[in-house]
Parts: structure tokens; C-alpha cells; sequence
């Protein structure tokens, strides 16, 4: 029995080829879709509508939790290259750049698109995918102190700075102990977000910030903390650069993020993608 070369994910309904490095080489953004076009001409793996992943699809197959590669412990792809892939998604400010995802240490950040990255096909096996992505109209339900997402379930400080001053990682977490001390604006288990949340917060078809255009929150910034910390170097969290929606690290001692609570769901629930749901696919 040999492998037929795909793997599906059971919780985004995705199929990824399982070979993750089919062109042996990096190539730019316009080779990338020229490559898969050159796939569905094939009939690659018996399938024709291979594409681009876009960032949150390729970003749903992280694991914060590894390194080199950071994917999910057990995972069934291989020739992961621990470096950058390209995503479909261009960046909205700037037009002539993508963005591209570290599958070393989980990096999500924008590059010009004649720079060369590596290629992972994708295709939608079912449209639990599609339909994971559709907002509810409106997304927002805005109170006077708090934003519940409507998409998420998670509830927000309708000031995205209550305390109106950067932070260090220590000092961040600080702070939400004394606000769940005091209850603050009715909730007494508020945290820091996950940096998947974020992502989930984040909207790539806008800039300045990259946030839904009809979102009602105040005191935007442009660098968060998360409560993710690097597995590259725990000196270091996930932030995120809420210009373009980019994902880096910070180092913990230093204040220069700023805090944004959340109250809801850990990522675990409906942030669920840490890789139990990959399935190898398997015929002659």
C-alpha cells in the first residue's frame, strides 16, 4: 500500500498535499500560482481545483506549541521545510507584497511578492472551510464598556487600551489580575488572548488597523501582547502588529505592547486547530 499523498484535515474540511515541498525550491508569488495551475492541468492527485492557501487556512495548521516544524505533535505531512510558505492573501496596504507564514517558528509576515518562498497546495474537500469564514451581520454587538464578536463568541474591553500605556508581559498580566479582583465591567475571568484569537480578530482586507471596517472599538493600537509565549525563546510572547495584521514575538521585560483583555472561550474550543483532526489519505 502506498500513500496517495494528501491529508485532510477533519476539523477545517481542507485536503493539503502531504508533501509539503512538491517544487524541491522556493519560488515568487506569481511562479506559486503559476506552479498550481500547471497541478489542476495535471489532475494532481486526481483532483483539479488545487489552489493558494489563504492565510488563516495555512496559519489553521500551526501549532504554537513546537518548532521546526510548528505543526501538531503526530502530524502526517512531510518534507516540511522550516522556513517561509507563501499564502494567496496580499496585503492590503501594500499592494505589492504577500503574506507568508515561517513554518519553523510560526511567523506570519509580508514580503514583496518577487521574493520566493515555498508552495503548499490546497483544496476544499467539503464546505465546512467556506462556511467557517462566514461573519454574522452584524459581527458586533457593542455595549458600553464591552464588544461581544458574534463570529467567535468572545467578548472584548470595547477600549482596545483600558490602560492607555504599554506594558510588559508581567505588568499585562498584572492588570488582569486586578481587573477580575474588582470584576471589572461585570466579569471576573478576564485574560490575555491567545494569539490564535487574534488572528481571528483581524481582518486582511483593511489596514490602519486591520480590523473589521465597522468595528466599534476605541483607542485602537497598532502592538499587542498575547498570552502566547514563543517555544523558540521564552523570554518571548506572541504579539500582534495590528497595522496589517502581522504576528511576531516580544521580548516579556520590555513595555512596548500594549494590553487588550478578552473574557470567553480558551483556545482549545472554538479555537480548536492545534492537529488532531489530520488525516493521511492512503490507496494505491
Amino acid at each position: 500500500m502506498t500513500v496517495n499523498g494528501t491529508v485532510r484535515d477533519l476539523q477545517t474540511g481542507l485536503m493539503w498535499s502531504r508533501d509539503a515541498a512538491l517544487t524541491d525550491f522556493p519560488l515568487s508569488w506569481p511562479e506559486a500560482f503559476d506552479y498550481i495551475h500547471g497541478l489542476n492541468s495535471q489532475n494532481f492527485k486526481s483532483h483539479s481545483d488545487w489552489r493558494l492557501p489563504n492565510r488563516r487556512e495555512l496559519f489553521s495548521l500551526i501549532s504554537h506549541k513546537q518548532i521546526n516544524p510548528a505543526l501538531p505533535t503526530g502530524h502526517p505531512f512531510v518534507n516540511v521545510f522550516p522556513g517561509y510558505y507563501w499564502t494567496a492573501t496580499a496585503c492590503a496596504r501594500l499592494p505589492a507584497q504577500a503574506w507568508y507564514i515561517h513554518l519553523g517558528g510560526a511567523r506570519v509576515y509580508r514580503g514583496m511578492k518577487h521574493a520566493s518562498c515555498m508552495v503548499w497546495p490546497v483544496r476544499m474537500e467539503s464546505t465546512r472551510a467556506m462556511l467557517s469564514n462566514i461573519s454574522p451581520r452584524p459581527r458586533f454587538s457593542a455595549e458600553d464598556r464591552t464588544v461581544t464578536d458574534r463570529l467567535t463568541g468572545l467578548v472584548w474591553t470595547r477600549s482596545a487600551d483600558p490602560e492607555k500605556t504599554p506594558v510588559n508581559w508581567e505588568q499585562a498580566a498584572s492588570i488582569i489580575r486586578r481587573m477580575n479582583a474588582e470584576g471589572a465591567f461585570g466579569f471576573t475571568d478576564w485574560r490575555l488572548p491567545h494569539i490564535r484569537e487574534f488572528d481571528h480578530l483581524v481582518d486582511l482586507g483593511t489596514h490602519s488597523p486591520a480590523l473589521p471596517i465597522d468595528h466599534p472599538f476605541t483607542n485602537v493600537r497598532d502592538h499587542y501582547w498575547s498570552a502566547t509565549t514563543s517555544q523558540y525563546e521564552t523570554r518571548y510572547a506572541w504579539t500582534l502588529y495590528l497595522q496589517d495584521g502581522a504576528l511576531g514575538v516580544g521580548f516579556k521585560e520590555n513595555a512596548e505592547f500594549y494590553l487588550w483583555p478578552v473574557w470567553g472561550e480558551r483556545e482549545g474550543s472554538k479555537f480548536k486547530v492545534q492537529g488532531s483532526g489530520l488525516k493521511a489519505e492512503e490507496g494505491e
